[in-house]
């Protein structure tokens, strides 16, 4: 059952160091000037690789390649969601609940037996 588990458990904790290095120089180092938002950003992207490739790899092990990539970009879509509206305050419109609707049905697709 853990080898189901971990590999989403890492991409969520991946996914937060991803947004935090994507978008979290807007709000923490918007004014600094753009070479230190880039290294700063790596910096982060460093930490989220370190997540990211072993879920991948353990992952492969139990999920094929498509049902990795679309799991990724469901966490994605709720770990950006979450990162929206508590760090940057954007206001969470209904369009979030319209993606999230198109998720489920492109997760349907593709776990769905052939």
């Amino acid at each position: 059952m853990l080898k189901y588990v971990y590999p989403i458990a890492l991409l969520f904790v991946s996914n937060i160091f991803m947004t935090f290095a994507w978008y979290g120089h807007l709000k923490y180092i918007g004014t600094k000037p753009l070479i230190m938002a880039i290294l700063v950003s790596w910096g982060v992207a460093f930490f989220e690789y370190c997540f990211q490739v072993p879920a991948n790899r353990m992952g492969r092990l139990v999920y094929t390649l498509p049902q990795l990539k679309i799991m990724q970009e469901v966490i994605t879509m709720t770990i950006f969601a979450g990162f929206s509206a508590f760090v940057m305050k954007e206001k969470l419109s209904l369009n979030y609940l319209f993606a999230a609707l198109c998720m489920v049905g492109a997760v349907f697709f593709i776990f769905r037996g052939n």
